[in-house]
């Protein structure tokens, strides 16, 4: 027996594939639901001249419960658009297809508003660049996919659609991801203490000192494919950078509020675009809550006993809290918030975070501290995120750490490592770009290597100094990511640099000004402000080796051996390692995992200098004097009153 198809919709479109079908399937047409749908029916068409989001809302509503497939299509400004596939509840719903779409394009504040309006309202007027000759191509492809849904065939629109040009007929298909918020199809689950609980699992390195678990050859055969697409892409473009002495590929991850430009820096093209979407995901995954629904609202004073307290993580100054105009308020243990459950690995429990330090876009309006992307790290594993996750922090804390206490590090002679690749990036990065590079052992009391790189300028024109740190238990790896993050800023702001001389001058004098992201490194760029830095800059220091600097040994070959061993260290000098995890339906659908790690008493990354925290963080006080630079702990009045220099 025939298959039987319900084509619902009015226009030339339904009536074309009706005629397309009639030959093969039993066709019944109608122009609408409203005489509900027999349970013989194997497929549903929903087929329309123009776009009526209504009609599709309401198709979502009726086929869920029932579980049978069905397909749309229309045309939308002169493009047709056909798909998804939509089956029961499964993730992957129209709604889902037009959100992406909508995100990837340019105006997408103002398609919300139309979708939104068209919702309220449908004519029946036929989209003003729908041809006859168009419908009809359109047709025939809705025809060819419903003959391979019917036939069991494999159908390239699950997560999928076709989008036609109807001027040039023109035929491409774009993969979309489910949406978890999605109201329609999608499932988050509540955020709970039991889901928090991490126990570490095995995971093989590539290799002993390959501190990954997943190879970039592996993942380069679904990162381009499940997330970069131009017109339904969770990221939607690409750029190669050309300007900076290595391959950098900024991918951009399209936001409400704006384009976020994501980064990757390697050696070749194709490794940093696959290095730029790992990236964008971890920097999705870090704005806000995808993974899991927030349920505890409360006051500290009521979750005391479970809940982390926010002034170990370092606030503002009172002094801060006071300014006019400031963004934050200050921390009240009786005023409720959102909280989101992560786990202490010192106290071994699940514990309670304050979700605006565990989502570093939610800090504005209700929150009492400005916090980064500080702590987020994306892995092959949750164990391999978590051990960069606390790599970060542990990079950006001896930055920080050197910075306010003006510690005298000792110089590294990275010729020393003797690795021919590292020598290769120092010799590039100077005929190149111009640029001298300066190397200084910034380990903290933690033992981890760290590192803190410096480029000076030989030329007349650009930034003076350049400044990034990287951190690593390979110290190799510390310093070629420090390189990697200094020669990204080469050349690349040298306009932008020449433009604002005016501007960066009055920062040089009022650090007040120094208000966003970019005005640090810049900042520094002024020769005027090099002498800030001449407590590394004396070269009256020796050189010394790498043998004689870093003291960390391993020989694991499972990444978790090497984070317990961390961990311990972490235990020892009574810090705590606490873990939130990020992870969405979009990463894990291919085996990445996403963390924000929280280190109570390790200094955090911020940026504009009015945003400084360090009230709460007596640590930077008495490390100086621990690790032998000072005679004395230090008072707060007596760090650096400058802006870091931090790009």
């Amino acid at each position: 027996m025939s298959a039987l198809v319900l084509v619902v919709g009015e226009g030339l479109l339904a009536e074309y594939t009706c005629r397309q079908l009639s030959n093969q399937f039993h066709i019944v047409h109608k122009p609408d639901f409203k005489e509900g749908l027999s349970e013989e029916i194997d497929l549903v068409l929903v087929l329309d001249d123009a776009w009526y989001p209504s009609i599709h809302q309401k198709a979502e509503k009726i086929m869920q419960p029932t579980g049978i497939p069905w397909i749309r299509g229309f045309v939308s400004f002169g493009e047709g658009v056909i798909g998804p596939l939509v089956q029961g509840s499964s993730p992957g719903c129209s709604n889902c297809a037009d959100i992406r779409k909508i995100m990837a394009g340019r105006e997408r504040i103002e398609m919300f508003d139309v979708r939104q309006q068209k919702k309220e309202r449908k004519d029946s007027s036929r989209d003003a660049w729908a041809s006859n000759n168009g419908l009809f191509q359109m047709s025939l492809l809705v025809a060819d996919a419903a003959q391979k849904v019917l036939q069991g065939d494999q159908s390239n629109l699950k997560e999928g659609i076709l989008l036609i040009n109807l001027i040039t007929q023109k035929i491409s298909r774009h993969t979309f991801l489910p949406d978890p918020l999605c109201p329609v199809c999608g499932h988050l689950p509540d955020d709970s203490p039991i889901d928090a609980r991490i126990s570490l699992k095995q995971s093989p390195k590539i290799s002993m000192y390959n501190y990954r678990c997943r190879s970039m050859d592996d993942l380069i055969k679904v990162l381009a494919k499940d997330y970069l697409d131009l017109s339904t892409g969770f990221m939607n473009s690409k750029m190669k950078d050309l300007v900076p002495p290595f391959a950098d590929v900024v991918v951009n991850l399209p936001l409400l509020v704006g384009d976020e430009g994501v980064a990757g820096r390697t050696h070749s093209y194709s490794l940093s675009e696959s290095t730029a979407i790992l990236e964008g995901l971890e920097r999705y995954c870090g704005l806000a809550a995808h993974g899991k629904r927030t349920v505890v609202h409360d006051s500290f004073r009521n979750l005391e006993g479970t809940a982390l307290n926010p002034i170990k993580v370092g606030i503002h100054a009172k002094e801060q809290y006071a300014q006019p105009g400031f963004p934050f308020h200050p921390f009240s243990p009786d005023r409720s918030i959102n909280w989101v459950w992560g786990y202490s690995f010192l106290e071994e429990r699940p514990i309670l975070v304050p979700e605006l330090l565990a989502y570093y876009s939610l800090g504005c309006g209700e929150g009492f501290v400005y916090e980064t992307s500080n702590g987020c790290a994306l892995g092959g594993s949750l164990e391999e995120a978590i051990f960069h996750g606390i790599m970060e922090v542990v990079e950006r804390d001896s930055f920080l750490m050197t910075w306010y206490a003006q510690l005298n590090l000792p110089r590294l002679d990275p010729y020393s490592a003797k690795d021919q690749e590292l020598q290769l990036m120092i010799e590039r990065v100077r005929a190149v770009a111009g640029y001298d590079l300066h190397f200084y052992n910034s380990t903290m009391e933690n033992g981890i290597p760290s590192i803190m790189a410096i480029a000076k300028n030989r030329k007349q024109k650009g930034l003076n100094l350049i400044c990034a740190a990287g951190a690593h238990l390979d110290p190799l790896k510390a310093v070629k990511s420090a390189i990697h993050e200094v020669a990204a800023m080469m050349m690349t702001l040298d306009e932008k640099f020449e433009e604002n001389q005016e501007e960066l001058l009055s920062m040089l004098k009022d650090p007040s000004l120094v208000r966003k992201m970019d005005d640090h490194g810049l900042l520094y760029g002024m020769p005027q402000a090099e002498d800030r830095l001449q407590f590394l800059l004396d070269e009256n220091r020796p050189l010394r080796t790498f043998d004689e600097e870093f003291k960390w040994k391993t020989n694991h070959t499972d990444l978790t051996d090497d984070l317990q061993d961390i961990l311990t260290v972490f235990r020892n000098l009574d810090l705590d390692v606490i873990v939130v995890d990020q992870t969405t339906s979009e990463t894990i659908r291919n085996g990445l995992h996403c963390v924000k790690v929280l280190i109570p008493g390790m200094l955090p990354m911020t940026f504009g200098h009015h945003l400084t925290r360090v009230t709460g963080l007596e640590r930077v006080l008495r490390v100086p004097k621990e690790l032998g630079y000072t005679s004395q702990p230090l008072k707060f009045e007596e760090l650096n009153p400058h802006p870091h220099p931090f790009p």
